[in-house]
């Protein structure tokens, strides 16, 4: 999750066979990129010059996250409390705020329409966002 969202960040999309011809090192190397204004817009020309020479070709350019759900900390997105609310998690709203933008953006995305939601509740008990039962 966290290379997903440094590369939404950055605005590209890499394809399944891009990712498995990186090598590892080149995986890593993303894992750990700075995430400031610079280092992103650095990442955003790394990648597309890196992906010319790979099978798929030239990764794909997507618009630049702005105001996205994940990037929010005044309230719970509507998409995670309709997925929360439609598999009976008590999802716990006033932790929100603390939660750092990584792990927004996990829980925004494990909260996708069509994603089988089986990681949504790990991860909410990871970030401390279920109430507990009494």
């Amino acid at each position: 999750m966290a290379v997903r969202r440094k590369l939404d960040l950055a605005g590209v999309k890499l394809k399944l066979q891009h990712w498995s011809e990186l090598s590892p090192a080149e995986r890593s190397q993303l894992l750990t990129w700075p995430d400031d204004a610079a280092a992103i817009e650095a990442l955003h020309r790394h990648l597309l010059a890196r992906t010319e020479t790979l099978g798929p070709g030239r990764a794909r350019e997507l618009p630049r996250p702005s105001a996205e759900p994940w990037q929010q900390r005044e309230r719970v997105p509507e998409l995670l409390a309709a997925s929360c609310a439609q598999l009976g998690l008590p999802l716990r709203t006033d932790g929100w705020a603390g939660l750092n933008e990584l792990q927004r953006f996990a829980l925004v995305k494990l909260s996708h329409p069509g994603h089988e939601h089986r990681n949504l509740p790990r991860a909410l008990a990871e970030f401390g966002l279920l109430e507990q039962e009494a």
